[in-house]
């Protein structure tokens, strides 16, 4: 159990996990903050019965608390599955540094209907989790984004400690708070810091005492000056003359190493050769043209590659491999290779013969062949012989000495050789590409460093500057170097190429960049060669170990030297070594890997804390302003990602909740780990780049210092910057020490002489101090010549303005022409401007560059600056530039907003008080604060009022709540700022008016005095924000609807039962959809003459009047959106009242609150009665419901239609019990009426003979048939409306017949009142047949149990076809169940649909469990969509997948929409689907993990409602989809039983989980 903050919070960082264990965060990339105490934890949810949980772990190398970590060592969690929760596992986190999870599980089988071998258990890809470090400064935090990072190159800084202290005073005097040292160890003989003698020793030279000076240094720099020390360590490469080389040379690449290597080793030896000799061959030595290069080239080509014969390293010796192979053959010592020669065995081989020369070339290349894929010594690519002489026995036959007709060995060795010369033909090839690209490589190096005018120009040939830079250090020959090999003697150096690959070794075998001669080369350094562990080469892991752990132990902060070129696995290695020492290390790296996904990979598994970026990079002002745009943190006003805080903690549905469902914890503070970049330290210029007198206008370096401190990340500079050096330090070659006029001088703010340092140290405190508190929005514009940066606090709104007017060649002296600045709501105060002089003219230059002992800046000046205008309005403050405003120029301000410098309480009075004033509302309330579609809000409006509509963008979808949320959270998760949601509030209060509003005059209607209480929250919340500028309201009136959308959600969610309120998001999400579709309707109530709430078909078409209730709609959505979420009284109600409108022994299909319900739907009285019979099962004491006495709408067993005026209307009341057995009845006698009302008022689209409403019971089978083909009584129920098809009046599916589900249906009814009269609780038996006889329920179901298989079953074999009711002739599948039963159109029975599995759902009992299971396979893979089912099967010749209601054409098919359900895919029916498959597929399994992989198998199924339900702006599931879930545009995007039939498979489930 993770610990608690002291208030009582829990501090938890989110991590969901997808079906497949890679983190659900945008990016992928987690980055979490330091380490704090008490610990926070990082929750991984996890769905659960995802992939990942079936016989599923999570592994996590974070260490418990008080243990140390190692990588290797990963904790297990058992991941135990739940089909109706989110797992949830909790890690503290209590050290900082890159840690590890992956997940091993076994994954799900492809489901079958037959016995499958299960998959072999696997493993997910390694994910990482990086903890930042938490510095610690003098006792105190220092955030990574407060870093103001100072570099040296230490050999600069004098004599040790006089000098030394000097400098680390003025660093520490101008506000730095961290030295980042170049290497302090002992230097190699090029003096460079970055080429290590001794890793293991601090340099003597500056450090006499040392390893203890610099441990007193470094404690000095904390306690005196406030510094912390970064050092480079360099783990790639050792100094050319490190004397523990000679030692291990099997630290470095030689030819023993790495025999790769030899081909490059002779070209370098061969090149230093020629540079000497080409006096002696008549060629310059020193180069003054091209022409001269040229005679070079030509050169090298004669007397080098000609004589290296580089072709040998590439190529197959063909004489002496060809005789090996006859040998071979001659010996009958042959090899088949596996897999023969493509046929089976050694089959195929008179094919072989008739191979071409090309074919059996590339068969050695593929089965015999050694050394293709890399070089090594001369003719070391070879073929196996055996292998070869398999091949020519193949050709020849075994060979026979004693047989005089056998092919002798001349021809095979003749045969052999052509092949072997095929095969040469491309390594020829490879030889002359790499021979070219040798040449081109050498041209232009010795061009560059000998001819460029931005090159080296070394001048003379000769040794001390060589031909080339040589690849290779010769190690010395002596007693310490003679035992080992002369092949161990030459070390490949280090160096860099031109946009490698970053994970490549380029000294390994896949490399041939030292042959290429493509490496840029640091002749002073030896490349180490660590291999992939510490096996490979023990004692340079050991070594370097050493090395990086007295790092660690003096310093904070790490900068990794050529981080790019060292392998992952040394780097993560020896950092795990550095952690060990100091768990709160401080990593940074220069990355040139060319690609931002690579950085990643070295950021993630490195724990790097930053990037190091530089501001020099830039080339513009442009470019500059888009740098500091990059590193400058969020944008002012940006949103909160977080959920809201404090006592409010929101349960936020589609993937902003916190956690996804599950139990709600009052007592935490959930954080959504967002996607976060790779975090910067921002240099204005690297102690190995150009400084701004070379790259672009001295006069810059203090506008580009003042830009870099504003930006929200670690920052930092180096020596010389601020002193305006006029020229890059030389760190190899370079002799002078470092100067300053900051050194050993205190240094105060403001302009001064020699530099910026006064101005420098300003903006290094109001960079720490941004960085401390937090100010982490920034506006960055750019004009012209001017970059402008606007940080500020997001609570306090406290902020720093800064103007900087930046110098790049060619701008002058003028005022460049910044336009008024205008900060809306906001003052500001003037704290300084100033201007940098610079005389860096080619006399100045020449004097500084002069000295021959100290490196020393251009002479200049800071000079205060007047005249900037600030004027302060009341709604503004408008700053202006004086006409002096050169190049070089800085104005900085502080800003506040007035009155919200608590704004941090301000957040918190938006964001709580909301629980409590949701906290009597009703689900009926819920509705109109959620929801409320156009149609709805006209309805309760009585037409005033509708959505909202935003300009630019277009109404909302809901006048509630979510209809804000929809859109909000994508602006939220965006940081959208410039959305036309945004744009509105900031022009205007109407939005605000209009949420508070809204509530405000509906609570004072009856019945809705429960929303005065979050009216007047709203109506508060929304005051206290019009306070403030208008360029943060989009800000606050986002944290406003976000937390009451969560109270009001979250109020959803505990008023109903338990599996919801404990489920996961995406049970919760269907359940809230019975909130959406339930409202009070003045047009659409239940009952005439009462008003109740109602349920809805579907948004935004079924919203109103006639239209909104639906009784087939109603009662395949019930049980779901009502029963399983324990909305009893609301089932309740609409039961009853559609048992008052019961006539014919139907209910009708439109209900129209009683007042003129139409009876046109065979099917929907079965699913009432499903209803009731689910309402007494489910429902506490539900049987009681059947003593509910009703009005009846109709008189009782009488089809006389009476108008809503008429006395007997409502004048009789039946129970319920009695409502069913009329029910029963009626359709046992038989049914035969024309819809009252018949005509085109009732219906426009239908023929006379349509409105004939004919249903029986043949009773040799029990089975009900009814309808006819001019009328559509199931839910399959479109008309054809085209008279230009000529389709009008022809039903699209009239399922005329016994359609299956009717089937099931009435089944599960007899079966349920036959054994309540047996349990005494049902007066009646069974009902009176046709004939007046009497017919017991179970009598009728057992009738139907007998016939139903041979009725309906299309067996899997034809030779079984005559133990069923089929015509083979026109039968499409097998072993499938029919659609209907004796329809008017025979093919139609046959047809493979949706429906079947409603009748194995609510009636297993009919089915074989292994035919039903079978069938469901085939429906599993012919008809099922990402979301819905195919109402036809694809093969069909009916089958017309997309369903355009508004298509007007000639196609008889599909025009008007007569293909509605023909092949569209509707949603309701994948809850049956899946119902049944889950309830099939149990049946056969025995253990628990059998059972899981049941509950898996759906899991993976419900992948695409999930998705879309959280992706849906409607907050819903839609009716249908096209083809392959494709958008349907005349589809409801939000449909009742869409939703409600998948709430019915999670109460199954839960049902089963229990049992």
């Amino acid at each position: 159990m993770a610990s608690r903050s002291s208030r009582g919070a829990q501090e938890v960082h989110l991590l969901p996990l997808t079906d497949a264990g890679s983190p659900d965060v945008a990016g992928g990339y987690i980055y979490l903050p330091p380490p704090s105490d008490p610990a926070y934890v990082v929750r991984f949810a996890i769905e659960g019965t995802s992939s990942i949980c079936r016989q599923g772990s999570l592994w996590v190398n974070v260490p418990p608390a008080g243990s140390q970590f190692e990588p290797d060592s990963f904790r297990e969690f058992k991941l135990h599955p739940d089909f109706s929760r989110t797992l949830e596992i909790d890690v503290p986190i209590h050290i900082a540094g890159a840690f590890a999870f992956y997940t091993t599980y076994t994954p799900l089988p492809d489901f079958s209907a037959s016995q499958t071998s299960s998959p072999v258990p696997t493993k997910t890809p390694t994910y990482y989790i990086d903890v930042s470090p938490k510095l610690i400064l003098n006792e105190a935090p220092l955030p990574l984004d407060a870093l103001s990072v100072f570099s040296v190159i230490s050999k600069f800084m004098g004599e040790y400690p006089k000098d030394w202290e000097k400098h680390l005073q003025g660093i520490g005097e101008r506000g730095y708070n961290m030295i980042h040292f170049t290497p302090l160890m002992e230097r190699g003989d090029s003096n460079s810091p970055y080429s290590i003698y001794n890793q293991l020793e601090f340099d003597p030279l500056c450090f006499p005492s040392g390893e203890d000076d610099v441990a007193t240094m470094l404690s000095t720099m904390e306690k005196e000056h406030g510094l912390l020390g970064l050092t480079d360590v360099v783990f790639n490469h050792t100094a050319n003359n490190s004397p523990w080389l000679q030692e291990h040379p099997e630290a470095g690449y030689n030819v023993n190493t790495a025999p790769w290597l030899q081909s490059a080793l002779e070209l370098d030896t061969a090149l230093l050769q020629f540079g000497l000799d080409l006096e002696k061959l008549g060629l310059p030595c020193l180069l003054n043209s091209v022409e001269d290069l040229l005679r070079i080239m030509d050169g090298v080509k004669v007397h080098v590659l000609d004589k290296l014969n580089l072709w040998q390293f590439y190529v197959v010796n063909v004489e002496h491999n060809a005789q090996a192979t006859v040998d071979a053959w001659v010996e009958d010592a042959i090899s088949f290779p596996d897999g023969g020669f493509g046929g089976s065995g050694v089959g195929g081989l008179e094919g072989v013969k008739d191979w071409s020369l090309k074919e059996k070339a590339d068969f050695l290349l593929a089965k015999g062949f050694v050394g293709a894929t890399h070089l090594g010594p001369r003719f070391h690519r070879r073929i196996d012989p055996k292998v070869g002489a398999g091949l020519l026995t193949i050709i020849y036959g075994r060979y026979d000495s004693t047989d005089n007709g056998a092919p002798d060995q001349g021809a095979a060795l003749n045969t052999i050789k052509r092949i072997l010369d095929e095969i040469n033909l491309a390594f020829y090839r490879e030889f002359n590409t790499d021979q070219t690209e040798i040449l081109e490589q050498l041209s232009n190096r010795v061009k560059y460093v000998r001819l460029d005018d931005h090159g080296p120009k070394l001048g003379p040939i000769n040794v001390e500057n060589p031909l080339i830079e040589s690849y290779f250090t010769r190690l010395p020959s002596n007693k310490t170097t003679e035992k080992h090999s002369p092949n161990s003697m030459a070390l490949a150096n280090n160096g860099w190429i031109w946009a490698a690959d970053a994970m490549k070794d380029n000294a390994g075998p896949d490399s041939r960049a030292y042959l290429r001669r493509e490496v840029i080369v640091w002749s002073d350094c030896v490349k180490l060669r660590y291999g992939q562990s510490p096996e490979d080469n023990p004692f340079l892991w050991d070594f370097m170990a050493r090395y990086t752990r007295l790092m660690a132990k003096h310093f904070a902060g790490f900068r990794i030297d050529n981080c790019h070129s060292t392998p992952l696995v040394v780097a993560e290695y020896l950092l795990h070594e550095a952690r060990k020492i100091r768990p709160n290390l401080a990593v940074f790296a220069e990355l040139f890997t060319g690609s931002e996904e690579m950085d990643f990979v070295f950021v993630e598994r490195l724990g790097l804390s930053a990037l190091i970026r530089e501001a020099m990079q830039a080339w513009s002002t442009g470019e500059l302003s888009r740098l500091v745009h990059r590193h400058g943190g969020r944008p002012i006003g940006s949103f909160e990602i977080d959920e809201v805080s404090g006592n409010d903690k929101a349960n936020m549905p589609n993937g902003h909740g916190s956690h996804g469902g599950g139990t709600f914890h009052k007592t935490e503070v959930v954080h959504k780990i967002k996607q976060s970049p790779v975090h910067a330290l921002f240099m204005d210029c690297t102690h190995d780049n150009e400084v701004p007198a070379q790259k672009r206008d001295a006069r810059d370096t203090l506008p580009t210092a003042a830009l870099v401190n504003m930006c929200a990340c670690a920052t930092g500079s180096v020596m010389g910057f601020d002193e305006i050096y006029p020229e890059l330090i030389n760190l190899v070659h370079e002799k002078r020490l470092y100067s300053s006029p900051y050194s050993g001088h205190k240094v105060t703010v403001g302009g001064d002489d020699g530099g910026i340092g006064g101005i420098k140290k300003l903006l290094n405190q109001i960079h720490t101090l941004m960085g401390k508190d937090g100010y982490d929005e920034t506006h960055i514009h750019h004009e012209g010549q001017y970059v402008t940066v606007h940080r500020v606090h997001p609570k306090t709104r406290k902020g720093f303005y800064a103007i900087a007017h930046t110098a790049f060649p060619g701008y002058g002296n003028g005022n460049g022409g910044l336009s008024p600045v205008h900060l809306t709501g906001t003052k500001a105060k003037l704290w300084g401007s100033w201007m940098l002089a610079v005389d860096d003219s080619d006399a100045a230059k020449k004097s500084v560059l002069a000295d021959k002992k100290f490196l020393k800046g251009l002479p200049s000046r800071v000079l205060d600056l007047g005249g900037v205008g600030v004027e302060a309005k009341a709604n503004e403050t408008t700053i202006t530039l004086p006409d002096q405003f050169p190049p070089g120029s800085i104005a900085l301000f502080e800003t506040w907003i007035p009155g919200a410098e608590h704004s941090g309480g301000l957040d918190t009075f938006v964001t709580t008080g909301a629980k409590e004033a949701f906290s009597e509302l009703s689900l009926a309330d819920l509705n109109f604060v959620l929801y409320r579609c156009e149609g709805e809000e006209r309805d309760s409006s009585n037409g005033r009022d509708g959505v909202y509509n935003i300009p630019n963008f277009g109404p909302l979808l809901y006048a509630g709540l979510q209809g804000w949320w929809t859109v909000l959270r994508d602006v939220i998760r965006n940081n959208d700022l410039g959305h036309p949601i945004c744009n509105n509030l900031r022009q205007g209060d109407w939005a605000l008016d209009g949420v508070a509003g809204r509530l405000e005059r509906m609570s004072k209607e009856d019945g809705y005095s429960s929303l005065q209480q979050p009216a007047a929250w709203l109506e508060d919340r929304f005051k206290a924000i019009k306070k403030i500028p208008s360029f943060l309201l989009p800000r606050y009136f986002a944290l406003v609807i976000q937390t009451a959308y969560g109270a009001a959600w979250n109020r959803g969610l505990e008023l109903m039962n338990d599996d919801i309120r404990h489920g996961q998001e995406f049970v919760q999400s269907l359940a809230m959809t019975s909130i959406q579709h339930t409202g009070y309707m003045k047009t659409a109530s239940l009952w005439p003459d009462k008003s109740v709430p109602s349920l809805a078909a579907g948004l935004p078409h079924f919203s109103s009047g006639w239209a909104r209730c639906w009784g087939r709609d109603i009662f395949i959505s019930l049980r779901g959106l009502f029963l399983a979420t324990g909305r009893y009284e609301d089932a309740k109600e609409h039961i009853l009242a559609f048992a008052s409108v019961l006539k014919h022994g139907m209910i009708p299909n439109l209900l129209n609150s009683g007042t003129e319900p139409r009876y046109n739907s065979r099917d929907s009285i079965w699913f009432f009665l499903q209803n009731i019979q689910d309402y007494t099962k489910i429902v506490p004491n539900g049987l009681e419901f059947l003593k509910e006495s009703v009005p009846r709408r109709f008189l009782p067993y009488d089809d006389t239609h009476l108008e809503l005026n008429d006395p007997r209307a409502y004048s009789t009341h039946s129970t319920m019990a009695e409502v069913v057995q009329e029910a029963l009845q009626r359709h046992a006698t038989g049914l035969s009426f024309r819809e009252a009302n018949a005509g085109s008022r009732l219906d426009e689209q239908m023929k006379p003979e349509g409105f004939q409403i004919d249903v029986k019971v043949d009773w040799d089978t029990g089975i009900i048939f009814g309808g006819s083909q001019s009328n559509c009584g199931t839910w399959m129920d479109k008309m054809g409306e085209s008279s230009r098809a000529g389709s009008k009046g022809v039903p699209g599916t009239p399922r005329d017949g016994a359609a299956i589900e009717v089937t099931g249906l009435l089944y599960s009814t007899l079966v349920w009142v036959a054994q309540l009269f047996k349990d005494g609780k049902y007066q009646w038996d069974g009902v009176k047949n046709s004939d007046g006889g009497s017919v017991s329920f179970e009598d009728w179901a057992t009738r139907l149990q007998k016939n139903f298989e041979r009725c309906y079953y299309v067996p899997m074999e034809a030779e079984d076809d005559t133990e069923y009711d089929v015509n083979p002739a026109i039968i499409n599948h097998r072993g499938i169940y029919k659609d209907l039963y004796k329809s008017g159109k025979e093919y139609e029975d046959y047809q493979l649909r949706a429906n079947f599995p409603i009748a194995m759902t609510v009636a297993p009992q009919l089915f074989s469990p292994d035919k039903a299971l079978h069938a469901l396979e085939i429906a599993d893979s012919v008809t099922r969509g990402p979301m819905g089912i195919a109402t036809l099967d694809p093969g069909d010749l009916n089958y017309r997948p997309y369903y355009i209601n508004s298509e007007d054409s000639t196609d008889f098919a599909t025009s008007k929409g007569r293909n509605y359900h023909q092949g569209p895919e509707w949603l309701w029916p994948t809850g049956f689907f899946l119902r049944a498959l889950l309830k099939f597929d149990l049946m056969r399994r025995t253990t628990k993990e059998e059972k899981t992989e049941s509950f898996q198998q759906i899991t993976r199924r419900l992948e695409g409602c999930k998705k879309q339900i959280r992706d849906s702006p409607w907050a819903g599931l839609p009716e249908l989809t096209q083809k392959n879930g494709e958008f349907c545009g005349d589809s409801n995007p939000t449909q009742a039983w869409s939703s409600g039939c998948l709430l019915d498979l999670f109460y199954d489930a839960r049902e089963f989980s229990r049992q």
